[in-house]
């Protein structure tokens, strides 16, 4: 039998021992299973950028893998915590938007863990996260970690909007590591880009820019995404979160 499967997604970074922490909680519960880091570098508190990087990689992995993401600016308020079953996949997290990409699923159930009051209010992901996910990754049915969830909050990727000229205006969604503008436009043959004032053409890969040259490229998401050869597209052309991008 393989032993179980649980990712980690953090905002935590690896200065501190945070995430060690988390994984020593659970290895001590379940001491032969696999842990994958997926990020520990999401941006303090984005829980945006959280929730698309969740999006990429989730339904990557086997069924049955236990998915712990936590980034929680709200960690110790009122927000729950969630435990969702979804796809032949787990995920655990606040519900804050972060697991939105599970809730969408038409089999997803979601449950609110319980609190225990010895729990941290500062470190949710050791005490209430780590031990759910254990529970789960030895067999345990979802909705006998808590109470259902009626209503756990989603977010979504805003929709392109086609404007008078018959343009469709989306907008930078995220920024990676590259220095590359994701944005929420799908690529179509023979399209141009409009933004910072500059006309850009799509391209099919990297290798048909020159040095230093801005150009778009279709993603491996399907996501028309900004980019310099061997540049940073946010750098070059001013590009932040939330910049208008049309596509004619």
């Amino acid at each position: 039998m393989m032993p179980p499967v649980i990712t980690l997604l953090t905002d935590f970074g690896t200065a501190d021992g945070y995430v060690g922490e988390i994984k020593g909680a659970l290895l001590s519960e379940i001491p032969g299973a696999t842990i994958v880091d997926i990020s520990h570098d999401i941006p303090a508190h984005d829980v945006e950028l959280g929730r698309l990087t969740v999006a990429r990689y989730w339904r990557r992995f086997p069924h049955g893998t236990v998915h712990i993401a936590v980034v929680d600016p709200g960690v110790g308020s009122a927000r729950a915590a969630l435990a969702i079953a979804s796809a032949g996949r787990y995920l655990i997290g606040p519900d804050n938007g972060l697991l939105s990409p599970a809730l969408l699923m038409g089999d997803s159930r979601a449950v609110e863990l319980s609190v225990p009051p010895h729990t941290s209010p500062t470190f949710h992901g050791r005490d209430v996260f780590a031990p759910a996910a254990a529970q789960l990754a030895q067999g345990t049915d979802v909705d006998a970690l808590g109470t259902l969830a009626t209503d756990p909050i989603i977010r979504r990727t805003p929709e392109p909007r086609r404007d008078g000229d018959g343009q469709l205006i989306g907008e930078v969604i995220a920024i990676d590591h590259f220095g590359n503008a994701i944005t929420n436009l799908i690529g179509m043959r023979g399209a141009r880009l409009f933004v910072s004032g500059r006309d850009i053409a799509l391209r099919r890969t990297y290798a048909e820019l020159d040095a230093g040259e801005p150009g778009a490229v279709v993603g491996s998401t399907g996501l028309i995404e900004i980019v310099v050869r061997e540049g940073r597209a946010v750098d070059v052309l001013s590009l932040a979160r939330g910049a208008k991008v049309s596509l004619r």
